[in-house]
């Protein structure tokens, strides 16, 4: 079996994102299965270096490994030709410059979104690696939740009749790290430092829903910063200045309406940290991470309005759980594999940078709807 190992430069790999779900869970995952193979003709195998400023964690990082090498000098890596791909997970205002940087050496271009903070910066990625002739893509992990690869079946089959609506539920109770330690850095509560949950989560409800149901027409959006303060990694006081919750609404161009409840002040009480709500004429489903409940319109109980009584319905127990059809392997690491199988093998790969300045475009809008407290919309952005 031919063997055809491929340079992946790794940028931000020291954050959680780049550490856990990008080097630990995919690469450093593809590297312990053998590769991705191609029947028994060709395998790939990855060939990582960690990129970052801080040289104890990417010394850290390397040990996980076997053989991987780290650098902390970015652009003599970027001229070196046996990497042809670079990869970024860095924060979000330092992405733009970055992947431009790399697309000027001639890399292909993976990397995390948004890709911008703002749809002409995205944009213009996508056209500079047009005119570069490269290969690029964009993370869009949630599309291989197996919640949401169940979802995906369900709308295949026409399960659903006509789909109606759409209600999706985000969030969790992020600690303001007064007493205890927050879940998520202190950047992504700071607008200075391009935070905000609209910028964050906007873009990952654009591919969901142009890719499952229809193309986005327009949005109406609210934010708010329900936490106006909280502590950072120091344990020092800090003024919040990003949105850190975001209540959208979405028409579809196929007519279909979509709510997007996105927050990180929120207490949990459902059946996921993410779920998704699909209303259809024949059935009903709510997808969370890896389960999808469903409910046809045969099984569907009839409920009477009246308060005055205990209700004698369990309005969970008419619902059937989807069965594990297949394996689901890491939402991050199937990506991943897809486009390495792209690059090399030039197999399809439709998420690439124009779909991430879709993204961007979506949450640009959206904070612009709050600014102007109107419906805004969204139209298309050329090939």
């Amino acid at each position: 079996m031919k063997t055809r190992s491929v340079g992946i430069i790794m940028n931000g790999v020291t954050g959680r994102m780049g550490t856990n779900q990008h080097y630990i869970r995919s690469i450093l995952a593809m590297i312990k299965q053998g590769g991705v193979r191609r029947g028994d003709e060709e395998v790939i195998l990855p060939q990582p270096i960690l990129v970052g400023r801080n040289a104890a964690k990417l010394q850290k990082l390397a040990s996980l490994g076997e053989n991987i090498r780290w650098t902390t000098d970015l652009d003599t890596v970027l001229s070196d030709p046996t990497y042809p791909i670079y990869f970024d997970a860095q924060t979000t205002g330092l992405r733009a410059s970055t992947v431009m940087k790399a697309l000027a050496a001639g890399k292909h271009v993976y990397c995390e979104k948004p890709t911008a903070t703002q749809t002409t910066t995205a944009y213009n990625l996508y056209l500079r690696a047009k005119q570069a002739g490269v290969k690029h893509g964009v993370v869009q992990d949630k599309l291989w939740l197996p919640g949401l690869r169940k979802l995906q079946t369900l709308i295949r089959s026409g399960f659903f009749g006509r789909i109606l609506s759409i209600r999706g539920e985000f969030g969790y109770w992020v600690f303001d790290g007064e007493h205890v330690a927050a879940q998520r850095p202190s950047w992504n509560y700071r607008k200075e430092e391009e935070g905000g949950i609209i910028v964050d989560m906007l873009c990952h409800w654009r591919y969901v829903l142009d890719n499952l149901f229809g193309p986005v027409k327009a949005v109406s959006c609210l934010g708010a910063t329900h936490i106006p303060q909280r502590w950072d990694e120091r344990g020092q006081p800090y003024r919040c200045t990003a949105d850190d919750a975001a209540y959208a609404t979405f028409e579809l161009e196929n007519g279909i309406i979509a709510h997007f409840n996105s927050s990180w002040c929120v207490r949990v009480r459902r059946d996921d940290l993410l779920t998704i709500q699909v209303d259809g004429t024949l059935g009903s489903a709510v997808a969370g991470l890896r389960e999808c409940w469903i409910q046809p319109a045969h099984a569907t109980p009839r409920p009477v309005w009246n308060p005055d009584l205990p209700n004698p319905i369990n309005f969970y127990e008419h619902w059937l759980r989807v069965p594990d059809y297949e394996t689901y392997d890491n939402a991050f690491k199937v990506q991943w594999e897809l486009f390495l199988r792209h690059v090399v093998w030039d197999e399809p790969f439709p998420w690439n940078l124009l779909e991430g300045a879709k993204g961007v475009q979506l949450a640009e809008k959206g904070l612009e709807s709050w600014q102007k407290r109107a419906w805004m919309e969204v139209p298309p952005l050329p090939a």
